[in-house]
């Protein structure tokens, strides 16, 4: 592993139609004009969403170039095909149905998993490079304090079916229906983690390790840990921001490790609960304080928190000061969510939720 862990992030996008902003399932037209671009694309399991994967990176500012052309080209392809990209969680406006895409083993999930399968759910997802599996699982029970305070941060799903549904992330609570999604358990092995995914396996509550959809987890594909507890975020600075603190979170916990900090101890049912008020209050609310009181306390004092926590880590590769300016773009601007609601209650149409997505999409501020 390099001096400073590696990082990369797949976005999930909706593909909707450019006038009523209900999905369109164009995601093989899509990926087909994006691979005449240079970018491949991956095809997600409703066919009105496509996935982006970042080239593994060393700093924010490649990260930043990447997810930046990305984006791009993914909406340019998705003008191609007569769609529009979006970067929401969960789509504003419902449509008739949700196609799976055509592909062996998502015809399986939703064969097995029948309703919950056709949502159309979009999150992001960070890896960041660990040295073994044995000090992925030590880490994963060290960020779990965190990782509400990552979901509120990227909250991006407050407009649903055409309505505001009283949720900064309503994707995090349908989610959650999944047997294998939530709060990850406490692991004091590697042993005892594959024996939970086999317990899993065997039940039928998931059909391969790349089923194992608990908010953080060691990667079943990459020598990384993968935190994928947030929404989409709606714009590329947001995802920068989410991605540096999940590395330098993963970095302040490795310090831990090596210093024989003892990793924080969390009940299941707090846990349930700090995720609840951060899918509800998003970011501009109050979140659980996990690791002092586990009292509500504002959600942007415990964001500068975990900042301060994490700062000896963002100084040592030189990410302080943008996170910084991240977060005061972010008091000023808001998150995903806050730009829905703005726009919702402007005229309660949700084309003017579908406008403001798309310009967060590919703003590049």
């Amino acid at each position: 592993m390099a001096s400073h862990p590696t990082f990369g992030v797949e976005e999930e996008f909706l593909l909707v139609n450019p006038t009523t902003g209900e999905p369109v399932a164009v995601n093989k037209a899509v990926a087909r004009h994006a691979v005449q671009r240079g970018v491949k694309l991956q095809l997600e399991l409703t066919s009105c969403q496509i996935e982006t994967t970042t080239e593994v990176v060393s700093g924010s500012g490649d990260l930043r170039e990447q997810l930046t052309r990305l984006r791009r080209i993914a909406a340019e392809a998705a003008e191609d095909s007569g769609a529009r990209l979006l970067a929401a969680a969960l789509p504003p406006t419902r449509p008739h149905e949700f196609p799976i895409s055509d592909n062996a083993r998502y015809r399986e999930i939703a064969h097995k998993f029948g309703r919950i399968a056709e949502e159309g759910i979009c999150g992001a997802h960070v890896h960041v490079a660990v040295p073994s599996r044995e000090l992925a699982i030590r880490v994963t029970n060290r960020l779990r304090p965190w990782l509400p305070l990552f979901l509120a941060l990227t909250a991006n799903s407050a407009v649903y079916r055409d309505t505001d549904t009283g949720y900064a992330s309503w994707r995090s609570v349908v989610w959650a229906r999944w047997p294998s999604a939530g709060p990850p358990p406490h692991f004091d092995s590697v042993d005892e983690y594959d024996a939970m995914v086999r317990m899993l396996r065997r039940a039928g509550a998931v059909l391969d390790d790349g089923m194992v959809y608990w908010y953080v987890r060691p990667s079943a594909k990459f020598p990384t840990i993968e935190v994928r507890v947030a929404d989409v975020p709606a714009t590329v600075s947001e995802t920068v921001l989410l991605a540096t603190l999940i590395r330098a979170s993963v970095m302040t916990a490795l310090a831990d490790d090596r210093r024989g900090e003892p990793s924080p101890p969390l009940t299941p049912h707090a846990l349930k609960v700090a995720y609840w008020k951060s899918a509800r209050d998003g970011l501009d609310g109050q979140a659980i304080d996990l690791l002092e009181s586990h009292a509500p306390v504002p959600a942007r004092k415990l964001l500068q928190r975990m900042v301060e926590h994490v700062r000896p880590a963002l100084q040592d590769v030189g990410d302080d000061q943008m996170v910084d300016c991240l977060l005061t773009r972010l008091d000023y601007e808001g998150n995903g969510a806050m730009r829905q609601r703005r726009a919702w209650h402007r005229r309660h149409d949700v084309k003017d939720v579908i406008a403001e997505l798309a310009a967060a999409t590919l703003s590049e501020d």
